[in-house]
């Protein structure tokens, strides 16, 4: 499995925030979209969530942990930081390059 980009498609979005919410340590799905609406202003709807957690989980960049009062917890693998490590540094690169061009214009 290739790790160096997010082969997510059109829903590439969820699926960082997603990564970066469970970067921090395991969540559930109420947790997650708390903490990604807290860190970006963003709401996911559990549909979002719940189908960026399928894609997710069959590519191997998260896992879910034995369920708790009927809440799944997630976690990242070594894979899915590797991607998220990957993707974030390419937004790094983008970023960088959009504020420097920015300051010239």
């Amino acid at each position: 499995m290739k790790h160096d980009t997010l082969d997510l498609g059109r829903f590439t979005e969820p699926a960082l925030h997603i990564l970066v919410s469970l970067a921090e340590g395991p969540k559930h799905g109420y947790a997650m979209m708390e903490d990604i609406k807290a860190l970006s202003g963003a709401t996911i709807g559990p549909g979002t969530l719940y189908g960026a957690l399928g894609r997710l989980e069959r590519l191997g960049y998260i896992e879910a942990l034995p369920a708790r009062d009927r809440r799944v917890p997630y976690r990242l693998t070594d894979g899915g930081r590797r991607t998220l490590e990957a993707q974030l540094s390419g937004l790094r690169r983008l970023t960088s390059t959009g504020i420097r061009r920015l300051s010239r214009a």
